[in-house]
């Protein structure tokens, strides 16, 4: 069990650095309550089980290559500044929307899967740590307790997209539109400042 433990205590240190997905949760929580942010966090836990899988499968490797960095790279940068300028296009939108609960819960889980799955630097976060942990557990356990701490990882991260998700809500509970404002304005600028630093990246990889 303390093995098990450490890798759930893995899976949230694996989360909880401030990156585009937070970001991204913190605004769509504040704005739509705590089932969309969940969600996202949702999403972007699906994209990082597909990155798991092709670690053991060992598939991943091609992932590393200077076409795919770039064309990732470029990717991300688009996914991350279009979600942006589409978090500060929307600050006069009224709090609750004016689509309906599940197609914007569609979008919710659809957004945080494309920022996770076209994000490089989850993709060398996977490589490194995941591809370490199976290269090192692989030797001294069986099949069935190298899923177990798999899924260790998985429940850390779950255990934070909920607390994320709870955070977030917290300000659509209060319904404080300034408050609500300003969370927007800080998420939008945050992703369109990752966005521009992928794409500072994606120019990286293609010309130098």
């Amino acid at each position: 069990m303390t093995v098990l433990f450490s890798y759930i205590f893995l899976g949230i240190s694996l989360s909880a650095p401030v990156g585009p997905i937070n970001a991204a949760q913190l605004d769509r929580g504040a704005r739509h309550g705590f089932m969309h942010a969940w969600v996202l966090g949702l999403g972007a836990m699906f994209a990082d089980l597909v990155y798991m899988l092709l670690i053991y499968f060992g598939v991943a490797h091609f992932l590393n290559t200077p076409f795919m960095q770039a064309f990732l790279w470029s990717f991300g940068s688009f996914i991350l500044i279009y979600t942006g300028v589409e978090t500060l296009t929307k600050l006069k939108q009224n709090v609750e929307g004016t689509t309906t609960v599940e197609s914007k819960i569609h979008h919710s889980f659809i957004t945080g899967f494309l920022m996770a799955l076209s994000n490089p630097l989850n993709i060398l976060f996977w490589l490194g740590i995941y591809g370490s942990v199976l290269t090192s557990a692989i030797k001294h356990t069986d099949m069935a307790h190298l899923l177990l701490y798999s899924s260790g990882i998985f429940i850390g991260i779950l255990i934070w997209d909920v607390i994320m998700a709870v955070m977030a809500s917290r300000f659509h509970r209060q319904n404080n539109e300034t408050i609500l404002r300003w969370i927007s304005v800080i998420s939008g600028i945050s992703l369109i400042g990752f966005g521009l630093y992928f794409a500072f990246e994606a120019i990286r990889y293609l010309f130098f």
